[in-house]
C-alpha cells in the first residue's frame, strides 16, 4: 500500500517536469512563425523605396539639358544688350568728338576775330613806312614785316589762312563787294583789287575779303 501511495504520488512529479518542455516548445513554434509577420514589412520596405527613387530622382541628362538651355537664353540677352551698348556708347563718342571739334573751331574764330583788327593796322603800318624812301623808314618797314610774317606763321599753325582774291573770280561765299570798275583788261566778275584781307579756316569763313570787282 505504501509504494502504490509512494507510485501514486512520483506520477504528478514526472508529469511537472514535461510540461515546460512542451510549454517551451510552443513558445519556439509560436516565435518562429512570428518572426516572419515581423520581418515582412522591414523587406517589404526597401522595394517601395528603390521604387520611388527613379521618380524622385528624375533624368540627370535631362537637367543638365534643361540647366543649358537656360544659360544659352541668359549669354543671348547679355550679349544683345552688350551689343546694343557699344553701339550707343559708339554713337555718343562720335557726337562728342564731333561738339568737341566744333568748340574748338568756333574758339578759333572768336578769337581771330579779334585779333584781325590789330593785324590789319599792323599791315597800314607796314605799307606807310615802305612809302619813304629814308633809312629810318626802311628799317621799320623791314621789322613790321617780320612782325606780320610771325603772325601769319601763327595763324597757319592755328589752321586759318588768307582767302586769295586778287584775280580770282567773284565768290559771294568768299568776299564782299565794295566797288564795281570797269576794265577792259579784266573779265567779268574778277577781282581787281583787295581793300581788306579776309580769313577763312578749312570751310569756315572768319571774315569776307573786301575786294573790288570788275565789269
Amino acid at each position: 500500500m505504501k509504494k502504490s501511495k509512494s507510485a501514486g504520488t512520483d506520477m504528478p512529479d514526472d508529469a511537472g517536469q514535461e510540461i515546460p518542455a512542451a510549454d517551451a516548445a510552443v513558445k519556439d513554434k509560436t516565435a518562429e512563425s512570428a518572426a516572419p509577420e515581423a520581418t515582412a514589412p522591414e523587406s517589404g520596405a526597401p522595394e517601395s523605396v528603390a521604387g520611388t527613387a527613379p521618380s524622385a530622382a528624375g533624368d540627370p541628362c535631362q537637367e543638365i539639358k534643361n540647366a543649358l538651355a537656360a544659360k544659352e537664353q541668359d549669354f543671348n540677352v547679355l550679349t544683345d544688350k552688350y551689343l546694343r551698348l557699344a553701339a550707343e556708347y559708339d554713337n555718343f563718342r562720335r557726337r562728342s568728338q564731333k561738339e568737341k571739334d566744333a568748340l574748338y573751331v568756333d574758339s578759333i574764330v572768336l578769337v581771330i576775330r579779334e585779333l584781325l583788327p590789330v593785324l590789319d593796322n599792323l599791315n597800314r603800318a607796314e605799307l606807310s613806312a615802305s612809302q619813304f624812301d629814308n633809312e629810318e623808314a626802311k628799317r621799320i618797314a623791314e621789322g613790321l614785316d617780320m612782325i606780320r610774317k610771325q603772325v601769319d606763321q601763327a595763324l597757319t599753325r592755328l589752321g586759318v589762312s588768307v582767302i586769295e582774291c586778287v584775280g580770282q573770280p567773284f565768290n559771294p561765299e568768299l568776299h564782299e563787294a565794295v566797288m564795281h570798275v570797269q576794265d577792259d583788261n579784266a573779265g567779268a566778275s574778277v577781282i581787281v583789287a583787295e581793300l581788306q584781307r579776309g580769313y577763312r579756316r578749312d570751310d569756315r569763313v572768319i571774315r569776307h575779303s573786301m575786294v573790288t570787282v570788275a565789269n
